[in-house]
Parts: structure tokens; sequence; C-alpha cells
């Protein structure tokens, strides 16, 4: 009983010692030479998605040296006008993958081993996956340099360290120190009822918590309550050396001394991130644009961030006794801030309602939901909603409403219309577009099949129909016809579309095709004349540019040089 009770204990020590030092902390140095000061932290709440990385600043520039944080080879190389724009992927051999994201260009061996493909396949987006042997890499030695490519809103590095499951991992578990000895800030608080006769203070509705700070500490005005009831607070975390709120590492929360719940986003699923949208209160922030996250966990929720939950983080109020409830937000580096909310379980008769609003329409979350109407269509495959909802659709004035965007999708649903009345010069031209709260639409892209015009979607709101029959727009940035561009080292010309998008171009001198690097933030075209060399002295250019519904705009202009 004795051994056994032993070999016990030391499997304990020794497996949790294991867990805890399970990876390398000397391994993986920084991959930028200046101090490293964040813009964004891991699993910090984004928009549908957990923040799978680290975002690094750069000085507000472009042009930093890029390190490989070991040595390796690179693995797989994307170019993009949105995601991680132009990113870079190195394979190391204890395993891990390191990501760099964002980047302006490569290293002088791989930005030539990149353009050399592209002008293979003649296309600027491209992915690459090299052998093991061909693009060796140096730990500390340069990569590639720094940008603002992509879907990134100001220049900085995008770091990941990926495991052999290709699932991003903290890099602050690696020893990729980030000064920290600011607290996280709880900006506020709400609690939630359930069932017919839970309420706090009187009411159904969403109580929004009253937080002052009472000696050092974040305490709520005390509220009373009934039944079932969950919390959810507003969390924010400060670094040193930046102004930026960037997302808390540790949430969690105690009734009564005993801890109810706890989550922690120590490694983020891509099959499972997109369930954020049952951690946070998704109208709250379509209406409010704040960030509550549920100190409790919904049936429809999957995420496996919890280390410790009683009741999914639910709590259940009798009447006559009282709470303390103290929630608990905490950074990478220990530092902690917490916010007591006093509650006294107080049973009345007396419930002020909120209205809930019927419709005809009535959606099962696990089942497939189908509403047809006129020449549209729109189809919900199972398990596209986190909640059963009563569903409020309309179709007039051809405005399709499909509820509001304050309703988060799992799925894409299908809208379809028929468009078969239209006349045939008008058919290839219709789009699906979607209609924002001031009235501006926006392309939904769209496919088609006979008479029918279809839009995959995982955002509702309003949708209609549109034509475009506008060709994209292309004008000259920093030369004119017939000049002479001797001592240039870039042409550049914009190209904007009214509507539908920009879908392909073509850039040719003198009947060759040639690389313009698209900047679709900007709606610019660069072509670097270090490329190659252009012989002679008189040059056509031709630039050819293609919406998403094929209305065409062709460019000539000629220049010269020596």
């Amino acid at each position: 009983m004795r051994k056994t009770f032993l070999f016990t204990l030391l499997f304990l020590v020794f497996f949790q010692g294991f867990s805890q030092a399970n990876y390398p902390k000397d391994y993986f140095i920084k991959p930028l030479e200046v101090p490293l000061i964040l813009s964004g932290t891991f699993g910090e709440l984004r928009t549908n998605h957990f923040h799978g990385g680290l975002d690094i600043k750069t000085q507000q520039r472009e042009g930093l040296n890029v390190v490989a944080a070991a040595d390796g080879y690179v693995s797989r190389i994307n170019v993009a006008h949105w995601g991680y724009g132009k990113a870079l992927y190195i394979t190391h051999p204890n395993g891990y993958t390191t990501v760099y994201g964002h980047l302006k260009k490569f290293a002088p061996e791989i930005e030539a081993y990149v353009k050399q493909q592209q002008y293979k396949k003649q296309r600027y987006t491209l992915e690459l996956f090299p052998q093991a042997n061909a693009l060796k890499v140096e730990k500390g030695k340069l990569v590639a340099y720094s940008g603002n490519s992509g879907s990134s809103g100001g220049p900085h590095l995008h770091f990941e360290i990926r495991d052999g499951k290709s699932n991003p991992i903290n890099p602050m578990f690696f020893g990729i120190d980030i000064p920290d000895h600011q607290q996280p800030l709880i900006r506020a608080g709400v609690v939630y009822s359930f069932g017919d006769s839970t309420n706090v203070d009187g009411t159904d509705a969403v109580k929004e918590l009253i937080i002052k700070n009472k000696n050092g500490n974040l305490v709520a005005n005390p509220i009373s309550a009934y039944g079932k009831i969950g919390i959810g607070i507003n969390a924010v975390d400060k670094l040193d050396g930046a102004l930026n709120n960037n997302g808390i590492f540790n949430l969690q929360m105690t009734v009564n001394g005993k801890k109810v719940y706890e989550h922690e986003v120590n490694t983020v699923s891509f099959a499972e991130t997109r369930y954020i949208n049952t951690l946070i209160d998704y109208e709250r922030y379509f209406k409010k644009r704040q960030k509550i996250q549920r100190c409790f966990v919904e049936p429809s929720n999957k995420l496996s961030i919890y280390k410790s939950l009683i009741n999914n983080g639910y709590l259940t109020i009798e009447d006559g006794l009282s709470y303390n409830v103290e929630i608990t937000a905490k950074d990478f580096k220990g530092n902690t801030t917490k916010l007591i909310i006093p509650i006294k379980g107080k049973k009345t008769t007396t419930i002020v309602k909120t209205e809930s609003k019927k419709t005809p329409h009535f959606f099962r979350a696990n089942e497939f939901n189908k509403i047809n109407k006129e020449n549209i269509s729109v189809a919900f495959p199972k398990n596209s909603f986190y909640e059963d909802i009563y569903f409020d659709f309309s179709y007039d004035n051809n405005i399709v409403k499909l509820h509001n965007g304050g309703i988060p999708l799992h799925r894409n649903f299908t809208l379809t219309f028929d468009i078969s009345d239209y006349p045939a010069k008008d058919k290839k031209q219709v789009i699906i577009a979607s209609i924002n709260d001031k009235g501006r639409r926006s392309y939904a892209s769209t496919k088609r099949k006979d008479n029918k015009v279809y839009t995959l979607s995982r955002s509702l709101g309003n949708y209609t129909l549109a034509i475009d029959s506008v060709a994209p727009k292309i004008s000259p940035v920093n030369f004119k016809d017939k000049q002479w561009l001797s001592k240039y080292r870039y042409l550049k010309l914009k190209i904007t579309d009214n509507l539908s998008g920009i879908k392909s171009y073509r850039g040719e001198i003198d009947g060759k095709w040639v690389l313009f690097e698209y900047e679709p933030k900007k709606n610019v075209l660069t072509y670097d004349f270090n490329d190659g060399k252009i012989e002679g002295v008189k040059h056509k250019l031709k630039l050819t540019v293609v919406d998403n519904v094929n209305n065409t705009n062709v460019y000539i202009a000629s220049f010269n040089t020596k």
C-alpha cells in the first residue's frame, strides 16, 4: 500500500514536472533584432477566432531584419493578398514549425526562389512547399524583412510556433520573453439570467454591474438574484512599452472560495477556433463592440481551453443565502486583477420580463433549415447556429433580410436568387451584394448555375442583387506615357473597381509577362525593374485588369529606357 502510494506520488510529480517543462526554453530565439514589444498576444480574442501568435511591433516601420528562430528549412511559402500576406514557414529538427507573417519580402535566396516560381507560373499569389534540402536556414540568420502585407492593420511581425499537428502554441512557453509588469484591466461585468423564475435585481434582462475601486480592489455594487445565472466580464491586458489592449492569458471564478470556472489559452486548434463565438457575448459585441467573456460554458461550446468547471460555470442562487464571487484575470507573467461581486439570494414573485420576438421561422440548431420565397431561397446546414432561434426573415423591394449580424454562424449558409427574368445581357453581370447599416453595398462572392446565382456566407444581414457593368479603372501613379524611365526602380499603377472587385490582372512589357505585386489595401500594382534586364530603348506596357463579372479594362503605355 505504502509502495503504491509512493509510486503514484512520484509519478504525479514527474508527470507534472514533465508537462510544465514540455516545451524547450532555450531552443528558439526571438525573430527580430529589436526589443520585443507586442501589439497582440497569443490567444487574444479576434473576430471569429483566437489569435494564434504574437504580433510584434516593428517600430512603426517596415524592412526590419527577421531572423530564423532556430536551425531548420523553409517548408512552406505563401504569398497572398490578404491573411498573412507574405508568410514564411520554417520546420525545425525538434518537430516544431515557426511562422513569420505580414512580411515585406524574403531574404535574397528565398526571394529569388519565389520570384522564379512566380515567373514560371505567371502569377503573384502562390503557395509553395520546397523540398527539405532546398532552402536551409540557420538560427539567427536573415530569412525575411518585416512588413505590412496581407490583412495587417499596420507594420508588425506575426510570429507563431506550431507543433507537429500544426497547432499554434504560445511562444512565451518557449522562453520568448516579453517584459510585462502591468496588471490586466477588468473594464465591465454583466450577469445573465437563465430560466423563467430566474432574476437579477428583479428582472431577467442582462444586468450591467457597477464596478468601483475600493482599497485597490475592484468591487461591484451588491446585487440580488435568484435561480440559474451566469457572469461575464470584459478584460484586457497591458504590457510594457505599449498602449495596446491585449488579450488575457487566464480567467477564473470562485464562489465562496471554491473554484467553479477556469480557462487558459495555451494552444489553439484551428478546428475549434471558431467556437470563440460561444465564449464571448457575440450579440453584445455586434451592438456595442465590447467583448464580454462568459465565465460559463454553453451546451454548444466545444472549446478545450477549460481547466476547471463545476456545473459548467453556471451559478444557482438560493433564497436567503449570500455569495461572494471573485473573478480573477491573469496574464502570462502572473500579474492579476480581481473583481469581487457580492450576491444576495432573494426570491421574488414579480419579475420584469424582457420581450422576446417570435417569428414564423423557428430554427433548431441541430437540424437543416431552409426558407423559400418567390425567386430566392436560403439554406442553413445542420449546426450552423449555436442555439435554437426564432429567425427574422423578410424579402421586400429586392432586399433579403436574414435576421441580423448579431447572431454568429458556425457554418456557411447558401443564399440563392433565380434570375430567369433578367435580360440575357444582364445575367452575366448580376451579383449578390451585402448591404451594411449605412446602405453601402459590398460584393458577396457570387457563383452561377444555369439561371441562378448564389453565395456562401457566415454573415447574416441584408442582401440584394446588383448589376456591375463598369470595368475597373487603371491609372499610372509615378510615370506618364512616353516618359524616360532609365533611373526608375519601380513602375506603379493604381487599379480600382466600383462594385464586384478585382478578380485578376496581367502585366506585360514588350509582350512578355512581368510580375506586378498587388497591395489591395492601397489598390496599387508595383513592378520592380530589378526583376530582369529589359532589352532595347522603346518599350510597350500592357496591363489587363478584370473584375469579378469579367468586365475588362486594358491600359497601354509606352516608355523608354537606356
